[in-house]
């Protein structure tokens, strides 16, 4: 009875989810690294996560993903959490550059490809301000084993074709990859002026029904008390993906009343929340006695038939 106790908390433990994060810096470059009480922020918000996407890292010299690195590894007591962080290049049109980063926890997933989608398409070339950092993980511990996470940062005026055009990066990725299960997600200006009610029709990624927007259009995701505006998104794709996906688990995590911030210092830190969600754990013990309980029902159900 004690070791059926003992099975059921290890394989039900809500520890054992994963943790999937977005989080818009707000121009993180070296003045922000450079600011202690900012930086003791950014990395307990990437601490609660275990894949968190960064966007506009504006730091030239990839000093940022090393150096959160070491500060998430290092600020655990005893055995040490080993993180990764894989980036790309810098991105954007003319001299204005951004990066996107994937800080993960390398127990709990690994990376098995990344893809820096071109945006060359025949007729439609140069549609993104900064062209989607794409990044396949392999996840062992969860219901569903492998994704891979699209972002975006869009150019606010730009936004309702650079998300209409995620569309055609999904069918290039699924081409390139083995894989059903795509998470979409990042700041995309999705809301308010940018995106008008109006405009909604043309987004193939909102009209076509593979796709489940998970941060709905009334949220705010805006740290400003004078705004009100969704745009920070998390899109989900695949059968597989959308049913792990934890109930109840998307989440904007306002960092202002969690840190008990005033408005001036979160916005110090970024004019945006984070947007979160979590994928349950790999099925336990009940999973494996229903899984034998069925097919023991299966094997009468036949022998009956056959009678």
């Amino acid at each position: 009875m004690l070791l059926f106790v003992l099975f059921s908390l290890f394989y039900f433990s809500p520890s054992l989810s994963l943790k999937i994060c977005s989080f818009n810096v707000r121009s993180f470059g070296e003045a922000k690294i450079a600011r202690p009480e900012v930086m003791d922020v950014v990395v307990k918000i990437i601490s609660r996560c275990d894949i968190m996407l960064l966007m506009e890292i504006k730091e030239a010299k990839n000093r940022t993903c090393p150096l959160l690195v070491e500060k998430l590894s290092g600020q655990t007591k005893g055995q040490k959490e080993q993180y990764s962080c894989v980036v790309s290049g810098r991105l954007g049109r003319k001299t204005y550059k951004e990066q996107y980063a994937f800080i993960y926890r390398q127990n709990l997933v690994s990376v098995k490809q990344t893809y820096q989608y071109p945006d060359t398409q025949l007729g439609d070339e140069d549609a993104f301000s900064r062209e989607p950092f794409v990044v396949w993980f392999q996840s062992p511990k969860t219901a569903v084993k492998e994704f891979a996470v699209v972002p975006l940062h869009t150019t606010p005026e730009m936004a309702v074709r650079e998300i209409d055009e995620l569309y055609d990066v999904y069918l290039d990725v699924k081409q390139r990859w083995d894989t059903k299960n795509f998470v979409f997600m990042g700041d995309f200006n999705a809301g308010c002026s940018y995106v008008p009610k109006k405009h909604w029709k043309n987004i193939r990624l909102r009209t076509y029904s593979e796709f489940a927007w998970l941060i709905g259009d009334k949220n705010d995701t805006t740290v400003k008390n004078s705004t009100s505006c969704p745009y920070d998104r998390i899109v989900v794709s695949g059968e597989q993906l959308s049913q792990a996906v934890m109930p109840h688990s998307v989440n904007i995590f306002d960092f202002q009343a969690a840190f008990r911030m005033t408005e001036e210092q979160a916005l110090g830190v970024s004019d945006h929340f984070p947007v979160e969600f979590e994928l349950k754990a790999k099925g336990g013990f009940f999973d494996w006695l229903k899984s034998k309980f069925s097919k023991k029902r299966r094997g009468r159900k036949n022998r009956q038939a056959k009678s």
